[in-house]
């Protein structure tokens, strides 16, 4: 394998594509291996989603010492968390800390976008193209491109005939946007709208949210950590990172264990009062297990929070437009808010249903609706991502034969454990679709991946193996297998990035198999199963 000291140079051992949580963690891994090994960032700077989303409200949803590395004793000590979940300027903050104190930057190069990956099948390598004009090449190609980073705009006649200021949410400027006085229009009621239209709400002149589906959206409970607090955290990490391990998200949340039937009405309520006043994940997964299996305690509890909703929006008529009709609470991700209902209570926010009036076009002074043009002066799209794939299709990957990765994926991702496709040989998709990450707390699943695809690559280099692929019959298997754990839930009940569904993307209005709903812990139990009988399922040569 080429060996090079240079980071410049164009032969690498390993290339990452990617400088965020899973590149950042992989690029530690390999350096302690001594492997030659360089990342390619497409940003000024590491931090990955944490870099790229600077909106006001973003912010953790994970609690933020369960968000954090776990594989640094001294890096746990030393840094303390101002909040219970953390806003971005702390996080990118806390990722670019790590960098700085492994010494990580000299093996990154920032600015660096790659547009095509090729894989060569005499020389086995992969060529990476760059938009610079570049071409590297490596033995062993990693991805780790993020999960939400492929941000989609909508599809509206006009957009570029706008004439006053307009941001996607991913792409905020680095300096502060002032929004005082101002006509703000928000396109949009995901997770990231619900965040943003309850920071900005009292400080805009005039808001207008345009929603086409409601979100079920629950309080996050936010605090400030106090030194006595972080210091019990620092103490307890060891038990944080075992119960994040136990339970099926990563999270420090788990499901509760009894049926909603075995419970009485009164002490179901007092729950659910418990948990919506509870900080985090738990209104959605530390609830009742069957509330996201079965039908019936799904309607129940969906019928809780809507009431929650009508007790916080002044206005009846608002409330039942933010209450969703097309799925059930915690089928979708829960956007977790804050002030986020309260802010339609406020005069100058105004709500736009564009079912009942539907967007026609931008134009050079607003939005214009079947029902009236509105003029504004600035205009947030928070309309969200080409999720999990879309990232690996904006990057043309030629494997064997010349067959594109998007074509392969064009009706969903085919992987063997998330982590390799057939007919991509030496490609590694760190947090890949179908695999243990893209469905848990983030930093938990993919430092588990970058663990296991660490050693993979460690046994390649002992063996002196130069080509792995994953078997046709594994990845059949694997692909089967995470087509029936949806049935063990109701995500494949609704419309969102969990499914693949999305009306900005041509061919994502159908399911796509995209998450692995087995659970964290199951999906470590196939990993270690697979390593210890020698990576089944891989072959070698």
């Amino acid at each position: 394998m080429p060996n090079s000291s240079s980071n410049e140079s164009d032969q690498h051992e390993v290339i990452i594509i990617g400088a965020g949580v899973t590149g950042i963690y992989q690029l530690y891994r390999l350096l302690e291996l001594g492997v030659d090994v360089t990342v390619l960032e497409a940003g000024a700077g590491p931090g990955g989603t944490w870099y790229w989303n600077r909106y006001p409200g973003a912010r953790f949803d994970s609690e933020s010492y369960s968000y954090g590395y776990s594989f640094s004793k001294e890096l746990l000590e030393e840094w303390n968390w101002s909040e219970h979940f953390a806003g971005q300027p702390e996080t990118l903050r806390y990722l670019n800390h790590v960098v700085d104190k492994f010494d990580l930057s000299k093996h990154m190069q920032f600015n660096c976008k790659v547009e095509s990956s090729v894989f060569d099948e005499d020389s086995n390598t992969w060529g990476i193209h760059l938009a610079d004009g570049r071409t590297l090449t490596t033995p062993v190609l990693l991805t780790a491109v993020g999960m939400l980073s492929a941000p989609t705009m909508p599809i509206i006649p006009g957009v570029e005939s706008y004439q006053g200021e307009a941001y996607h949410t991913y792409y905020w400027p680095q300096e502060p946007v002032d929004f005082t006085g101002k006509k703000v229009a928000v396109l949009g009621t995901g997770a990231t709208a619900v965040q943003i239209i309850g920071e900005i709400a009292d400080k805009v002149g005039e808001m207008t949210v345009f929603q086409r589906r409601p979100n079920w959206c629950a309080p996050l409970h936010n605090s400030k950590i106090s030194d006595e607090e972080m210091a019990g955290i620092k103490a307890s990490y060891d038990e944080i990172f075992a119960r994040c391990k136990e339970t099926p998200g990563g999270f420090i949340h788990g499901p509760d264990r009894r049926k909603f039937e075995e419970v009485s009405e009164e002490d179901r309520l007092a729950f659910w009062e418990e948990l919506y006043a509870s900080p985090g994940f738990g209104v959605w997964i530390g609830n009742f297990r069957d509330v996201l299996v079965e039908e019936g305690p799904n309607e129940a509890f969906s019928e809780f929070i809507a009431d929650k909703i009508r007790q916080r929006v002044d206005d009846p008529a608002t409330a039942e437009k933010l209450i969703p009709k097309d799925h059930g609470f915690g089928t979708r991700r829960v956007p977790l808010e804050t002030r986020y209902y309260e802010a339609y209570n406020r005069d100058n926010v105004h709500l736009v249903d564009i079912n009942e009036t539907p967007i026609e076009c931008i134009t050079p002074a607003g939005i214009k609706t079947s029902a009236e043009e509105h003029e504004f002066d600035v205009i947030v799209y928070a309309t969200g991502f080409d999720a999990i794939t879309g990232a690996f299709d904006r990057i043309e990957i030629k494997g064997v034969g010349g067959q594109k990765l998007s074509d392969k994926w064009m009706d969903g991702p085919i992987t063997y454990l998330g982590l390799q496709v057939v007919g991509f040989p030496n490609l590694i998709t760190l947090a890949g679709p179908q695999g243990g990450s893209v469905s848990t707390n983030f930093p938990r699943g993919i430092e588990e991946a970058v663990d296991w695809a660490t050693d993979l690559l460690l046994h390649m280099r002992e063996n002196d193996y130069s080509r792995i692929e994953a078997s046709q019959v594994a990845e059949d298997e694997w692909t089967a297998h995470v087509k029936e754990t949806y049935k063990y839930s109701l995500l494949g009940n609704s419309q969102s990035w969990f499914t693949g569904y999305n009306s900005n993307v041509a061919g994502h209005d159908k399911l796509r198999y995209m998450i692995y709903n087995g659970g964290a812990p199951r999906f470590r139990q196939r990993l270690a199963q697979v390593a210890a009988d020698g990576y089944a399922g891989f072959d070698f040569s």
